[in-house]
């Protein structure tokens, strides 16, 4: 994720949006309506935000993962033989149909390999991906998705207890390490499976979580490269997929993860006092103008209104 610079001052926007990944449906219309109150009438939350229907065409991902929109975009249903779309509400179970496919598959895959019950599924973007009015400062283009580290009950949930329902804490109050009370070997072997999955780019979870992966893996090391410790995601982890071959217009900014494992000096970089608890963001984010995404973009929410 770069050097200290960059990730501090990444910090308080993420600590703030991860920690509101599982809020409930009435925490989140109160933020959503304190959002469009400040947000001028052309900012691209605003304009991405309030669309309900994907733009047709095929799929495409355009632009960058914190920076760009989705064209041609699916739904993941609300309910699938292995999963459950959590905070319907929402609306954000859109995707390109490349993740959609994936995420059906590894809940598949989960429960006859991993012990798993079934996913929990939570944000994964908007009908047209582009910025999101609340909660995220990626999910652009459709190819990320937050998975909760809460198994499927073994009952269907209600639409409202999918909203409402609180995900489960695998790590400590102080950060240091996940709490024996709520970590299972299933978690560990959940991630394992998503990361060795074709296709990922990165999986993002707490950097406790990531220690007691570095600790609990046997020989096979080399899926801990794609496991990347980032503030919050204490409760889920960030599924990011690689652009799409064929979508020329899909940019990764960002370098592969380092070489190694990513369990020695690295990882301990996280547990500084300062990185543990950095300062909280401003409940607000600044408008983001469509100028700063690819013309692309502009056109899907102008032209097919």
């Amino acid at each position: 994720m770069g050097g200290l610079a960059v990730a501090c001052l990444l910090a308080a926007c993420v600590v703030t949006t991860a920690a509101r990944a599982q809020a409930t449906a009435q925490a989140e219309a109160a933020h959503r309506r304190a959002e469009l109150a400040h947000l001028p009438a052309n900012a691209a939350q605003r304009l991405f935000g309030l669309e309900r229907m994907p733009a047709p065409g095929p799929a495409d991902a355009i632009g960058t993962y914190t920076r760009g929109c989705l064209e041609g975009a699916v739904q993941l249903p609300a309910d699938g033989p292995d999963w459950e779309v959590m905070r319907p509400s929402r609306d954000r179970a859109w995707g390109h149909p490349a993740l959609i496919l994936f995420i059906e598959r590894l809940a598949a895959r989960a429960a006859r390999f991993a012990g798993w019950p079934g996913l929990l599924v939570g944000d994964i973007a908007q009908p047209r991906g582009g910025p999101m009015l609340t909660g995220h400062e990626s999910h652009n283009l459709g190819l990320e998705a937050d998975i909760w580290l809460t198994p499927m009950p073994s009952r269907r949930l209600s639409r409202a207890a999918r909203d409402e329902m609180p995900a489960i804490d695998l790590v400590q109050a102080d950060g240091l390490a996940v709490d024996p009370a709520t970590w299972r070997p299933a978690d560990r072997s959940l991630l394992e499976l998503a990361a060795k999955s074709p296709g990922v780019d990165r999986i993002f979870v707490n950097a406790a979580i990531k220690k007691a992966l570095c600790r609990e893996a046997g020989g096979d090391r080399a899926w801990l490269r794609r496991i990347r410790p980032w503030w919050g995601h204490m409760r889920h982890f960030h599924l990011r997929l690689a652009c799409p071959a064929g979508d020329t217009a899909c940019r990764n900014p960002v370098p592969p993860p380092p070489p190694g494992d990513g369990c020695g000096r690295q990882l301990a970089w996280w547990f500084a006092p300062a990185r543990l608890h950095p300062p909280p963001s401003a409940p607000i984010k600044p408008p983001i103008s469509l100028k700063s995404l690819p013309a692309a973009c502009a056109v899907l929410v102008r032209n097919l209104r």
